[in-house]
């Protein structure tokens, strides 16, 4: 078998592997990474080997591996379009898929993390319909009478794992085998991908705190949080691997930004409006929370455009973060609808997949990549979880 493939278990890996490839290929070599991690290190105390387990379960049992998606979307722009020098990371002119694909998997360790946070921060109890890291601890330690307070060790011990998560996630890069040429080439969209996204949660959690209403501001939050870090920086990263050139680069970044903006647009709109069977997140979950995205923005800043009168925007804002009762989330709902924010939002998400589509179907990328960009782009702007 040459370097350019390798077999993973029932199928083959190789440079043209498609986006539909990743998540199966993605599994398998994080679920490689946490066997040899526990073997390593879970003699250090059973408490660890738990939460070794904890952080394997959140990570390999859920997720669809979007960013690693899209960091191989970045490879294969860079290879497919001629516009990666792979001679300048790998010196032998000879890419080696395996080492790629350690690599890009290696930011599921950072979703791990930014997740396992985003849970303890929101106070949600569950995520893809099991119960939270922090609230898995938190039971632990009641079901055995430990001291203390139950909830205050579930949240200690999931900052702990999520921190694990991110440390392993930088170690899971370096160990993957790119030259050194290729670390130097990827270490800057990585640094910026980590710090953005933490950016972007500081942002989240102020603008709830002091009741921010500026859709503007939500915006901003959508392009740290999750536009730079779920789709712009992963393209950037894959790209960077092979040598792409600045141009292509830029290029790629554009894309992922109105991909990623559309996607957490449509978070917003699920958020609200999507189906807990489906979502796996209680119903109307950023109402129940009061979490201030730009849909909730846009309906509480209503009145102030001319739009909406007499809606019930007070009810909303009233509502927000202390709505329980079914009935009274639909009544939320309902004054979102009537101010026209939800038609809105959907223009936007529409504008920018199309705009996204556009740039993608000029780019040049090659006909296959440009194909599977187009298609994930429509998946993930009309998708229902």
């Amino acid at each position: 078998m040459s370097s350019a493939e390798f077999d993973r278990g029932t199928a083959t890996w190789g440079m043209s592997s498609s986006l539909a490839d990743v998540p199966a290929a993605v599994n398998q070599r994080v679920s490689e990474y946490f066997a040899a991690s526990t073997s390593e290190f879970s003699a250090i105390g059973p408490e660890f080997a738990d939460a070794i387990e904890a952080l394997r379960a959140f990570t390999v049992q859920g997720g669809k591996r979007v960013r690693p998606m899209f960091a191989w979307a970045g490879v294969r722009a860079g290879l497919e379009s001629g516009r990666g020098s792979i001679e300048v990371p790998f010196p032998d002119a000879n890419p080696d898929p395996s080492v790629l694909l350690t690599a890009i998997s290696a930011i599921e360790f950072i979703q791990a993390c930014a997740l396992i946070h985003d849970d303890i921060i929101d106070q949600s109890d569950t995520r893809r319909g099991n119960p939270t890291t922090h609230r898995r601890f938190e039971s632990q330690h009641r079901s055995s009478n430990w001291a203390g307070s139950s909830e205050h060790y579930g949240v200690s011990q999931s900052i702990l794992t999520g921190d694990l998560a991110l440390a392993w996630a930088d170690d899971m890069l370096l160990a993957s085998g790119l030259s050194p040429q290729s670390l130097a080439a990827v270490r800057p969209a990585w640094r910026a991908m980590r710090t953005e996204v933490i950016a972007g949660q500081i942002l989240d959690v102020a603008m709830e705190a002091n009741g921010s209403e500026s859709v503007d501001d939500s915006l901003k939050v959508i392009e740290y949080k999750t536009a730079s870090y779920t789709v712009s920086r992963p393209l950037h990263i894959g790209a960077a691997m092979v040598g792409a050139d600045p141009e292509l680069m830029n290029t790629l970044r554009s894309i992922g930004q109105d991909i990623g903006e559309a996607f957490q647009l449509r978070d917003d709109q699920l958020g609200v409006f999507g189906d807990p069977s489906v979502t796996g997140k209680p119903s109307g979950d950023d109402l129940r929370t009061g979490k201030r995205t730009a849909l909730i923005n846009l309906a509480l800043q209503a009145e102030n455009r001319g739009e909406g009168a007499g809606v019930g925007v007070e009810k909303l804002r009233d509502g927000l973060g202390t709505a329980s009762t079914e009935e009274e989330v639909d009544a939320l709902r309902e004054v979102i609808e009537a101010t026209g924010a939800a038609e809105t939002v959907e223009r936007w998400i529409t504008q920018r997949s199309q705009r996204a589509i556009e740039t993608i179907t000029s780019a040049q990328l090659g006909a296959q990549i440009t194909d599977e960009l187009v298609e994930m782009t429509v998946a993930l702007s009309d998708r229902k979880f």
